[in-house]
C-alpha cells in the first residue's frame, strides 16, 4: 500500500505545478486537460482547459493534482502535507521556495525533534509542513 497527496485547486493548477517543478526540483510528467481527452464530452464549456490530472515525482513520491470545477472547489481543512527532508539546507531552501507568496504559520526552525521544522500555507492555498529530523 501506498499514499501520496492528490491536491485539489482553483483554476490554478497548471500554475501551481510550474512553481512546485521549481521548488522542488521535480519535473512535471503529465499533465492533461479536460480538451482533447477522453472525457471532454463530460467537461463544462468553461472547463476545457482546466487541468484534469497532473502529476510529477518529488523524490520517490508522486504528487498529484487536479482543477475542480468552480462548483465543486474547496479549501484545504483538516489536512497538510508534510515533507520529510534528511539536509537542513534543502529544508531551508524548499522552505523559501514555497514560502513566495505564502502565509507561514511556523518560521523555520530548529526544535527539539527537528532540525528544521517549518509550516506554511503557499499561495495555492496549500498547507504544508517541512520536517528535516534529527539523526537518530
Amino acid at each position: 500500500m501506498k499514499l501520496n497527496p492528490y491536491l485539489t485547486f482553483n483554476g490554478n493548477c497548471a500554475e501551481a505545478f510550474a512553481f512546485y517543478e521549481k521548488c522542488f526540483g521535480a519535473k512535471i510528467g503529465l499533465m492533461m486537460t479536460w480538451r482533447g481527452s477522453p472525457m471532454e464530452a463530460h467537461a463544462q464549456p468553461d472547463q476545457l482547459d482546466k487541468i484534469m490530472h497532473a502529476s510529477m515525482l518529488v523524490g520517490d513520491t508522486p504528487l498529484m493534482g487536479a482543477d475542480a470545477s468552480a462548483a465543486h472547489y474547496q479549501k484545504p481543512h483538516g489536512i497538510t502535507v508534510s515533507i520529510g527532508m534528511t539536509e537542513p539546507a534543502e529544508a531551508e531552501r524548499v522552505f523559501a521556495a514555497l514560502s513566495e507568496g505564502a502565509t507561514v504559520t511556523m518560521p523555520l526552525a530548529e526544535t527539539f525533534w527537528a532540525l528544521r521544522f517549518g509550516m506554511l500555507t503557499d499561495r495555492f492555498g496549500i498547507p504544508w509542513m517541512i520536517n528535516c529530523e534529527r539523526p537518530q
